[in-house]
């Protein structure tokens, strides 16, 4: 008698677990309602644009320890060919930024600055290319997901208006928690793009320094006494 409660007792308990009542997480993602499509584009747009940045500014990290050690040789030996040629084999902010300094040797060390500053501005508009896309993506798509709930709030309320009698509370609850998704899938995008954001512009400033630094080290060879 006390075997055949307890059999009984663990298949109402794994009716429970299995009920098909259970809501999955792509189901109420479904549920969102027609606002969840622009989350879902700003979400693909803000994946596109990290990675594609996180590429680009890897690519432009890329410059050898060695570089500069060859450009001042090649400077101090009088060789322009040979250094323009070795700013060549790189592609890296740093490596335009030397080359086109190296191509100015002989004009007045201002203009060689100049030079050099406007290759810089140019590279630097470069790799900050769509960040303040995704930032922007990391304020509107939590804008959005309010929006879509407060839609969701509306419609979920007229519902329960044109319903005669007593409102069911799975009702009123459904209406509720289909509103909420869309704040929920805003969120967590947004949130996903800030990071990725501030992520981004911490590497960007990376190279910026980093391409500080070489020409300065740069503009110092050349007031060297020879």
């Amino acid at each position: 008698m006390i075997l055949t409660q307890i059999t009984t007792a663990a298949q109402d308990t794994t009716d429970v677990v299995t009920s098909p009542d259970s809501v999955r997480v792509i189901d109420l993602l479904f549920q969102g309602g027609f606002m969840m499509i622009p989350i879902l584009v700003l979400s693909i747009v803000a994946i596109y644009i990290f990675v594609e940045r996180v590429r680009t500014i890897n690519a432009a990290s890329k410059t050898p320890d060695q570089f500069m050690s060859q450009i001042r040789q090649q400077v101090e030996k009088g060789d322009v060919d040979g250094a323009r040629m070795t700013c060549q084999q790189h592609d890296s902010p740093v490596a335009r930024m030397i080359e086109k300094g190296v191509a100015r040797i002989g004009s007045p060390l201002k203009n060689i600055e100049v030079s050099i500053e406007n290759v810089g501005k140019i590279e630097i508009f470069k790799l900050e290319k769509n960040l303040s896309l995704l930032a922007t993506i990391s304020g509107a798509a939590p804008m959005l997901g309010f929006l879509g709930t407060v839609i969701g709030m509306i419609q979920a309320f007229i519902s329960i208006a044109q319903e005669e009698g007593s409102v069911s509370p799975k009702l009123l609850s459904e209406g509720i928690y289909t509103a909420m998704v869309t704040t929920a899938a805003g969120l967590f995008v947004g949130i996903l793009a800030y990071l990725g954001y501030n992520y981004l512009v911490t590497r960007v400033q990376k190279v910026i320094h980093k391409m500080e630094y070489n020409s300065i080290d740069f503009i110092d060879l050349l007031q060297e006494p020879r």
